[in-house]
């Protein structure tokens, strides 16, 4: 093994959940201005084979930070297991938080290395939350494993559904991961390797990498990718893909001819280094690179995929028959279903069909009827928005807690509550809220939420009524003035971004200093041409076409209007985030 030559000292980062990840810490032992790298590891290994890294870059001037994975090297959990890829995207968020705060720098002064494994969990997390660093560099992500077994995926999924929960031995031994031999010895020797992984998570994995591969466009970071040439455990094609995705202006690729998997481990591995200290350099020589989203709702791929769902495929292609045969099954069959039926009367994306969907209880005629609405209340949009709630649920109570510690009154409006079921459920019990304002622009809604209000004896404390949630007037001049605004749902349904700045700049003139706000997003969605082409919206019965929104486009609109995003919360179909900002002092 290289001698150590940096020193590190040894300590524990604790996730949200309460599980303790154990991590390295190497100081920088020059004084410069703040550079700090967070290094990931590659799948079934840990922090301390990173040691190489900090040594033979030659950065005396930068802090590095590396973790063991839950579930491996010395951190906690069965060997191999995360609770999902998702719960691991957030301990990354997590953890990038804990370093900036740990090392006194802002996020725009982490740059990330990855590799494998660890570059996957990397790019999903810059893809799903949109985090300002200043740049990444990803050594041959595991984007599409080498399965050397026929039909091995389908095979595992249907053994998880048969079997629950099992482990996966990994079969590459280290001749094939790497030229060094002192590596291969390592590799071969070192008791801390985790060799099983979860068959939840090698699952995830490539459903979640085949999502951020397509969609790579929503990355707009810096960004050195390395391929190695004659890699025997990962697929080149998909980390070539995913690079022609990527909107960054500053991206490059590198393909290290004879390389094995282990990039950062190849023996001649100064190759990489060198090109890996040139790009390090390079960004920390220039100011933080901030992409301009100004025109996003007009030139963006996002705004192109918009333009083509308004436009229905042609009425007999394969895919126009399709669809007239999904939407003539869902008008006779389909009205079975007490769910669509509900659609149909007041739209797929109306307030009544998401209560009906948080309820989640299948009914409609007999049994056929139970058993349509069942397939139809477990579609993949539908599970998401239900984790939505609960995320927003646990969002507008951490709100809570911050407002009384920062010994502000809690005074909660929802600009578009719908039927305001989330926030009731949410707060319904807690102590010491002045005022729950809910409003939403139908008569209906209002009428409906306000009846939940006096089901549960809430009258003295909350109140409905209507208003429009992009009336600059009507939410500036809100008094009294609320400490808390919510906004769920509403602007995923409106491609342009006017009203929406309109409604947020009504809300940060609104919301004093210190104030939150807590708004959902929509990044990425699996079904839109089903939605578009089977769906109707509560907008006129128009056919249902929405436009996503990078997290970065919509985080920049809030901060656009005078707020500082905090944290977020996604649903591990990468569908539906939920994120907490801060009224900046300074915008008020």
């Amino acid at each position: 093994m290289i001698a150590q030559n940096r020193p590190c000292d040894e300590a524990i980062f604790t996730a949200s959940d309460g599980t303790e990840l154990f991590f390295r810490r190497w100081t920088a032992t020059e004084t410069a201005a703040p550079r700090v790298i967070v290094m990931f590891h590659r799948g079934h290994e840990h922090s301390g084979r990173m040691q190489h890294v900090v040594d033979e870059l030659h950065l005396p001037d930068t802090a590095f930070y590396a973790w063991d994975a839950r579930g491996h090297g010395r951190s906690p959990g069965d060997r191999g297991y995360s609770p999902s890829l998702a719960r691991s995207v957030q301990d990354v968020d997590e953890f990038i938080q804990f370093v900036a705060r740990d090392a006194g720098v802002q996020i725009g002064d982490i740059m990330v290395i990855a590799q494998s494994v660890g570059a996957v969990l990397v790019s999903t997390w810059v893809h799903d939350y949109a985090p300002k660093i200043r740049g990444m560099i990803l050594a041959s992500p595991a984007f599409k494993v080498k399965l050397y077994v026929p039909f091995a995926r389908p095979g595992l999924a249907l053994m998880k559904r048969l079997r629950g929960l099992f482990y996966v031995n990994s079969y590459v031994k280290g001749k094939y991961l790497t030229h060094d031999p002192e590596r291969i010895a390592s590799f071969e020797q070192d008791t801390l390797i985790t060799r099983p992984i979860a068959v939840n998570i090698l699952l995830d994995l490539y459903r979640t990498a085949e999502r951020i591969v397509a969609d790579a466009q929503a990355i707009t970071v810096p960004t050195q990718l390395l391929i190695s040439g004659s890699d025997f455990v990962v697929h080149h094609k998909p980390q070539k893909q995913f690079y022609r995705g990527l909107r960054s202006p500053i991206k490059e690729q590198h393909i290290l001819p004879g390389f094995y998997h282990d990039t950062l481990g190849e023996k001649d591995r100064h190759l990489a280094f060198d090109k890996m200290r040139a790009f390090i350099d390079r960004l920390y020589a220039q100011p933080v690179q901030h992409f301009d989203y100004a025109e996003e709702d007009r030139f963006s791929p996002g705004a192109d995929a918009y333009r083509e769902l308004l436009a229905p495929p042609p009425r007999n292609s394969p895919e126009g028959i399709t669809y007239r045969l999904l939407r003539y099954g869902m008008a006779t069959l389909g009205q079975k279903s007490a769910g669509v039926r509900l659609g149909f009367e007041t739209g797929f994306d109306s307030g009544s069909t998401l209560d009906y969907v948080y309820r989640n209880e299948p009914q409609g005629e007999g049994r056929i009827g139970r058993f349509f609405d069942k397939v139809y209340l477990d579609s993949i949009g539908w599970k998401g928005i239900r984790v939505r709630k609960t995320n927003l649920q646990k969002t507008i109570l951490d709100a809570v807690a911050q407002l009384r510690a920062q010994q502000m009154p809690v005074r909660v409006v929802d600009i578009a509550a719908g039927h305001g079921r989330y926030v009731l459920d949410a707060l319904e019990g807690v102590a010491d809220i002045e005022q729950i304002l809910l409003r939403d622009y139908s008569e209906l809604n209002v009428s409906q939420g306000q009846q939940r209000i006096e089901e549960r004896g809430l009258q003295q404390l909350a109140r409905f009524e209507q208003g429009n949630a992009f009336d600059y007037d009507s939410l500036a001049s809100l008094n009294p003035a609320p400490t808390l605004g919510i906004v769920s749902g509403l602007y995923e349904l409106f491609p342009g971004n006017r009203d929406i700045k309109a409604s947020l700049a009504g809300l940060a003139a609104a919301i004093p200093p210190g104030g939150i706000l807590v708004y959902t997003g929509q990044p990425w969605h699996p079904q839109l041409k089903t939605i578009a082409w089977s769906l109707t919206s509560h907008q006129n019965n128009a056919p249902w076409v929405m436009r996503v929104r990078t997290q970065g486009e919509m985080d920049a609109l809030v901060e656009e209007a005078g707020f500082e995003k905090q944290t977020q919360l996604i649903d591990e179909y990468g569908i539906f985030t939920v994120s907490l900002a801060v009224r900046r002092v300074n915008d008020h």
